[in-house]
């Protein structure tokens, strides 16, 4: 049956199944509406007498997606990735999707980023249609391969760097910042931060296990500029620490945040992670064991920080003047008294 709503045909028809389907035609014309009405039902005709799979959506996907790895730490980093391939994916069936079809809306943001962006979102979109196997939606799932990721450096500020950005931010993303150098709180735990999890007396702040990516709760110590930072916002915001014009903050890389990136003069690229890089690394220069790190960071894994390995040198600086002049000549002598001492033993 089809009927109005204003100017819109909408299509209602009872499956074989006894399941009731209202929904839009998406079209005020009613030869359209007929075609689409007709298509619905005989497709749903097939899946009840002959056994055909039902037709699913990638925005049907997405949506499942979203409801069901609610306990992920990066789900937001998620539906953002989401939100952009919309606009490539919108309306497509989960069996269109072919391995041809995904490397050329990955390719896209590989041009427009780096490969290891690209990767991410490649990933996300392997890891959606493998689920669609697992819940019956699709046959197979295409083999979809990364794009080959050079050897990346982290990426660190020195201190004048650092304070040069830090002059050149808005006072509320400067904020944030020094707080991040000063902590290595990961960019959303910053953004989320209540004055509920800080006791100012003891110099702690801490996140809940739900808020952590490794879902394990971490204590974070606050040092002299992480507190100086906070009074400064106190009395801002009841509920949030980190606000704009009174409200929690919703993005740090914003305009502002890049223009003050070109003003300060930091290199092209960096990202509001790498103060997060920047603090460990700072870390590892001034002496800080890396498993006291790994601890202060909330690292599940000794993997993650072993990428600061090469900035903590101390425990070596023993042994580099084993091959100094000196030493060599030292050893030079020492031969040379055995070897006199052994040819005195033969005559």
């Amino acid at each position: 049956m089809l009927y109005k709503r204003g100017k819109t045909w909408w299509i209602s028809f009872t499956t074989p199944n006894g399941q009731r389907i209202r929904q839009s035609a998406g079209t005020t014309e009613k030869i359209q509406a007929e075609e689409l009405h007709d298509s619905l039902k005989a497709q749903s005709w097939r899946q009840a007498k002959l056994g055909d799979r039902p037709e699913y959506l990638w925005d049907d996907a997405g949506v499942r997606w979203i409801e069901e790895k609610g306990h992920k730490a990066s789900l937001h980093d998620d539906i953002q990735r989401l939100s952009w391939l919309q606009t490539y994916l919108r309306g497509k069936k989960l069996r269109e999707i072919t391995r041809e079809a995904v490397m050329e809306i990955v390719s896209t943001k590989q041009k427009e980023t780096t490969a290891a962006t690209a990767n991410r979102y490649l990933a996300l979109i392997r890891a959606i249609l493998r689920i669609c196997v697992e819940w019956g939606w699709l046959e197979s799932a295409p083999q979809l391969r990364q794009y080959k990721e050079p050897a990346g450096r982290v990426s660190w500020l020195t201190e004048e760097q650092a304070q040069r950005l830090l002059e050149e931010l808005p006072d509320h993303l400067k904020d944030m910042a020094e707080f991040t150098l000063a902590t290595g709180l990961r960019r959303r735990n910053v953004m989320d931060l209540e004055w509920s999890q800080i006791d100012m007396s003891k110099k702690l702040a801490w996140i809940h296990p739900d808020q952590a990516k490794s879902r394990k709760a971490i204590g974070v110590p606050l040092g002299s500029v992480a507190i100086a930072v906070l009074h400064r916002r106190l009395g801002q915001n009841l509920k949030y620490v980190f606000t704009y014009d009174g409200h929690p903050v919703t993005d740090v890389t914003t305009k502002a945040w890049y223009k003050a990136l070109s003003r300060a003069g930091v290199q092209p690229g960096f990202r509001w992670h790498d103060l997060r890089h920047t603090w460990a690394s700072w870390h590892a220069q001034r002496g800080t064991p890396l498993h006291v790190l790994q601890e202060l960071g909330g690292w599940s894994s000794s993997v993650m920080v072993q990428r600061y390995a090469h900035l903590s040198t101390e425990h070596l600086s023993g042994f580099v003047e084993n091959v100094s002049p000196h030493a060599v000549r030292g050893r030079d002598t020492n031969l040379s008294q055995w070897q006199n001492e052994e040819r005195k033993k033969l005559t």
